[in-house]
C-alpha cells in the first residue's frame, strides 16, 4: 500500500504526539502541522522538524487523512470540512461538542465513504486490550479517573476531558440502553465542572459508578469490572491486570460458605483464592496505545474495515457524557432544584435523576435528532 499523506490538525501537547509518532511511522508522510497559534507552530518546528500551516484548508487536496486534535469547540466544522473533501479522519476524543454533531459527521462520513475514528485512547491501552479476553457481560462497574489541573481542555469539562474514556470502555462492552443517570459536581476553577460522579443505570441491569476530578494530587486511572465470567481489576497505569474468576459450581450459586459451621468457615476463609475463586495477575505488553491506534486508522483505510473505535462510538460517549452533564447542571444543592451547581458545596447526598428520553426518541436515527 501507498504512504499515506497526512495533515495534524493541531499542534498542541496531544497534536504533537500524534505527529512525533506519525512521523516516525513508515506509514504516513506528515505533510505539515496546522494550527492558527504562531507559538503552537514554533514549537512543531523547533521540536519536531515538521512543517508547518496556519490553516489546515490549505492542505485540502493534498493529503490523504488527518488527524483532529484541536480545542472540542472546533471539532465539528475542522472534522465536517476535512470528511465532505474526502479526507479519512482520526478525531480526538470528544468526538464533538454536543450529540448532534457527532451523530452528523457519523452521517457526513458515512456519505463520503469515509473513514471515521475516534480517538479514545483506552481502549488500545494495553492493561484494556489484556483483560478483554477474561471478560463476560458487566453487572457492576467501578471507575476513577483524576489528574491534576493541566490547564488544557478548558473549553469542556472533567465528564467530556476525563470521565468520557471510562464511558466508552463500558459502552464498549455493554450495549444496551441507558435508563437512568444520577450525577453530581462541582465547578471550582471556571465555567464547566472540574469534579463529577456519576451513576449509570442500564436496561440490562448493569450499573456503572464513576467518579473523575483534574484538581487531584496524584493521578489515578482505575477500573474495576465485575462480570458474568470474572472480576478484573486494571490499573491503567500498571504493567499488569488482575483477574479473578470463581469456580463454575460458584458461578453457579451452588456454593453457601455462610451455611458451613464457624470452624469449616475458618478453614475455607483461608483458602479462598484457592479452593473457590482463581486469581491471577497477567502482565501487559509493553506497547504505545497512540501507535496502536494510529495503525488501527491506517489499517481501516487501507482494507475498508470499521475501525475499533468508530465515530458511532465516539457519538454514543458523547450522547452518554452529554446526559451526565445535564443531570450535573439540574442538581440542586442544599435541598433547592435552583441552586447553581457551579457555586454548590460538593456533597455526598443522592443526585437528582434526570428523567431520560423514551426508547423511541433515543433510538432516532442520527439524522433526525440532529435536525
Amino acid at each position: 500500500m501507498s504512504v499515506l499523506r497526512l495533515v495534524i490538525v493541531g499542534g498542541g501537547h496531544l497534536g504533537r504526539i500524534h505527529a512525533k509518532l506519525a512521523h516516525s511511522s513508515e506509514q504516513f508522510e506528515v505533510v505539515a502541522v496546522a494550527d492558527p497559534d504562531p507559538n503552537s507552530r514554533r514549537l512543531v518546528e523547533e521540536q519536531l522538524g515538521l512543517p508547518t500551516v496556519s490553516d489546515y484548508r490549505e492542505l485540502i487536496g493534498k493529503v490523504d487523512a488527518a488527524v483532529v486534535a484541536p480545542p472540542t469547540v472546533v471539532h465539528y466544522d475542522v472534522t465536517s470540512t476535512l470528511l465532505r473533501a474526502g479526507i479519512h479522519t482520526l478525531v480526538e476524543k470528544p468526538l464533538a461538542s454536543t450529540p448532534e454533531q457527532a451523530s452528523r459527521l457519523v452521517q457526513i462520513a458515512r456519505h463520503h465513504a469515509r473513514v471515521l475514528q475516534t480517538g479514545h485512547v483506552e481502549r488500545f491501552n494495553p492493561n484494556w486490550t489484556t483483560a478483554q479476553p477474561h471478560l463476560g457481560r458487566p453487572k457492576y462497574v467501578e471507575a476513577v479517573r483524576a489528574g491534576a489541573y493541566s490547564g488544557r481542555s478548558t473549553d469542556i469539562g472533567v465528564v467530556m476531558d476525563l470521565m468520557i474514556h471510562d464511558l466508552d470502555l463500558i459502552l464498549s462492552l455493554e450495549r444496551s440502553p441507558v435508563t437512568r443517570i444520577h450525577a453530581s459536581g462541582m465547578a471550582l476553577l471556571g465555567t464547566h465542572e472540574d469534579l463529577a460522579e456519576a451513576r449509570v443505570e442500564f436496561s440490562s441491569g448493569c450499573i456503572a459508578t464513576l467518579r473523575a476530578s483534574r484538581l487531584a494530587t496524584a493521578p489515578t486511572r482505575r477500573m474495576q469490572i465485575y462480570t458474568t465470567k470474572s472480576f478484573a481489576e486494571v490499573d491503567f497505569s500498571d504493567d499488569q491486570v488482575r483477574i479473578v474468576k470463581p469456580r463454575e459450581d460458584v458461578l453457579l450459586r451452588a456454593v453457601a460458605l455462610d451455611a458451613l459451621g464457624n470452624g469449616e468457615r475458618m478453614q475455607a476463609k483461608d483458602k479462598i483464592f484457592e479452593d473457590y475463586l482463581q486469581a491471577e495477575s497477567i502482565p501487559a505488553p509493553g506497547r504505545n496505545a497512540i501507535l496502536d491506534e494510529q495503525n488501527d486508522f491506517v489499517l481501516s483505510i487501507q482494507t475498508g474495515a470499521a475501525p475499533s473505535v468508530t465515530g458511532e462510538d465516539g457519538a454514543r460517549a458523547v450522547d452518554l457524557a452529554s446526559r451526565i452533564v445535564q443531570a450535573i447542571e439540574h442538581h440542586g444543592w442544599d435541598g433547592q432544584d435552583s441552586k447553581p451547581w457551579r457555586i454548590g458545596p460538593h456533597a455526598t447526598e443522592q443526585a437528582r435523576i434526570l428523567p431520560l428520553p423514551s426508547v423511541a426518541e433515543r433510538d432516532d436515527p442520527p439524522k433526525r435528532r440532529a435536525g
